[in-house]
């Protein structure tokens, strides 16, 4: 039997060591008889993005004799699709690595390929110099030298393309593999709006208007980013996503392939509960098959969970987080039924809502393949899906990795809810969920200290840093004396500013609640707290006292 090529995303050395393949060459058919230039194909991880595009490469690619590569395969009878091997200079790039937690560390990395890239062709480039005008000589020189600026490596592919057609007499290929890894990673890390405006320039440049250099460019990826991000600019370029019926059966195995390959390996009883474990990627109008856990499945012949690389989960898990509903939604999905969502093809992370939207959140997990339709319909501009898990392999995430995730966030969504209501001014529902975190975090012993006061001010100061809008004043001369804690938002002030003053109750002198909120309530009063507020321009105020006794709050407005 052949090895099976778990790991291997390289064509070449898939072919020659005689790896067994799944023939995918009438991709390249598809790519050429397209009419789209430029094409972005959104693909769940780990379903042959990589060899896909190294295909393409090794097909393409006028420096490469590797014609022979394709004997045998399906694309070796479609002469016309033939007559384009080995005929383009190619400029590939792959982006997947570029996972760093800076913008200014991502930028080495993607200098570093784009470095790699241009000096591939450096020997070629060299014997047409005299031929280019100098402002292009001097970019090329500067990009060689290591001398280039960001605006040079923005626009290294463009000149790149303009070059090795010149050289070659003949247009490029452009490949760009995981294109969104870096975008995605900004958007975590904090350097989003960076990134996106590096990618926006360096795209556009190579994509837009450069027909006369290009032939044909491929994009992957697991999304397809909206385009008033990176792609604004283009206008002809043509995305297919797991909603459309193009290159539907390209990634992925089908099911005759699948029993084709199950036979091969004489696995083919089994096909029944492959089925269960690994089938249900609807894309387009065709049934697909994990190949990954289809390859790993057949190498160990076990059925396992193999395709939870929770890792690679960032986004996805800060939409379950900060999700209201899903809670509810998940409950019904585990139960094997479905719910009608929008899918939005567009991912845009521009929204200052982005954690919030529902909408996101499911069309991340149907695009990152998670969630499958059993139907659809398009009305008004918006995709209808009804959304259920895909197989028992999603169905084991969905309980174990996802359903741990709700759980360690939901006193994340209790601190979001306590967050709002005093924002707000919504004291009913403050004094509530405010009750519940102190009886829910804070031990009797931490609040058996000498100093007790100081521990719950020093705790509802924790909370409040999850306030990024406002800036949180504590103990601050206010009036005549120091105030407990100011809120106020740092550049609306139409909004409620907040004046609060804490209390315990002094068991010595048998005080009740009552009158520990009426002395808070009166400090304010007395000592002019909200003196300062209004000075700073705020005529909206809120003030009350907080008034603590173990593992219970009060509120009450002045």
């Amino acid at each position: 039997m052949k090895k099976l090529p778990i790991g291997i995303s390289n064509f070449k050395e898939l072919i020659e060591e005689n790896y067994y393949y799944i023939d995918k060459t009438n991709f390249i058919s598809e790519i050429v008889d397209s009419s789209a230039k430029i094409i972005l194909l959104p693909r769940p991880r780990r379903f042959g993005k990589t060899l896909n595009l190294g295909m393409l490469n090794y097909f393409f690619n006028v420096q490469e004799e590797s014609r022979e590569l394709f004997d045998g395969l399906n694309i070796s009878n479609n002469k016309e699709t033939m007559s384009h091997c080995n005929r383009y200079p190619i400029i590939y790039i792959s982006f997947k690595d570029v996972k760093e937690e800076s913008f200014e560390l991502s930028f080495e990395r993607i200098k570093q390929l784009i470095d790699k890239e241009v000096s591939k062709h450096q020997k070629k480039i060299d014997t047409i110099l005299e031929n280019i005008d100098i402002a292009d000589s001097k970019h090329y020189n500067r990009l060689i030298s290591e001398e280039a600026s960001e605006i040079d490596y923005k626009n290294a592919f463009k000149l790149l393309s303009k070059l090795l057609t010149i050289a070659y007499g003949q247009k490029c290929v452009v490949l760009i593999d995981e294109y969104d890894t870096p975008i995605q990673t900004g958007f975590l890390q904090g350097y989003y709006d960076k990134i996106v405006g590096f990618f926006k320039t360096f795209m556009g440049a190579v994509l837009k208007d450069n027909d006369i250099h290009i032939y044909k460019a491929v994009l992957t990826g697991i999304l397809r980013v909206s385009k008033e991000s990176i792609f604004s600019d283009l206008n002809n370029i043509k995305v297919y996503t797991l909603l459309n019926s193009e290159f539907s059966d390209k990634f992925g195995f089908t099911k005759d392939e699948t029993k084709k390959m199950l036979g091969d390996y004489n696995l083919s009883d089994s096909f029944e509960e492959v089925n269960r474990w690994y089938d249900g990627y609807t894309i387009g109008d065709k049934s697909i098959f994990n190949p990954w856990s289809l390859l790993n499945y057949i190498d160990g012949r076990e059925f396992d969970v193999y395709w939870a690389n929770t890792s690679s989960n960032g986004i996805i898990r800060t939409l379950v987080e900060n999700s209201e509903d899903f809670r509810n939604d998940l409950k019904v999905l585990l139960k094997g039924e479905s719910i009608e969502k929008i899918v939005n093809p567009n991912i845009t992370f521009k929204d200052k809502d982005f954690n919030f939207k529902e909408e996101m959140l499911y069309s991340f997990l149907f695009f990152s393949g998670y969630l499958k339709y059993t139907s659809k319909r398009f009305e008004r501009g918006k995709h209808y899906c009804q959304l259920t898990i895909v197989n028992i392999e999603c169905q084991y995430i969905f309980e174990n990795i996802i359903s741990n995730w709700i759980t360690d966030s939901f006193s994340n969504s209790k601190l979001r809810v306590l967050l709002k209501s005093l924002i707000t001014g919504d004291l009913f529902i403050f004094e509530r969920i405010f009750s519940e975190f102190v009886r829910d975090t804070l031990s009797f012993h931490d609040t058996a200290k000498t100093n007790v006061e100081s521990v719950y001010h020093a705790f509802f100061l924790g909370l409040l840093i999850n306030l990024n809008d406002y800036e949180v004043i504590s103990n601050q001369e206010a009036g005549y004396g120091r105030v407990d804690i100011m809120l106020l938002h740092k550049t609306d002030k139409q909004k409620l500013a907040i004046v609060m003053e804490l209390k315990t109750i002094d068991d010595f002198i048998e005080e009740t609640k009552d009158n520990a909120l009426l002395s808070a309530t009166q400090q304010i009063k007395e000592k002019e707290y909200i003196s300062l507020v209004q000075k700073r321009g705020y005529d909206n105020i809120l003030s009350f006292g907080v008034v603590f006794d173990g593992k219970r709050v009060w509120v009450r407005e002045v």
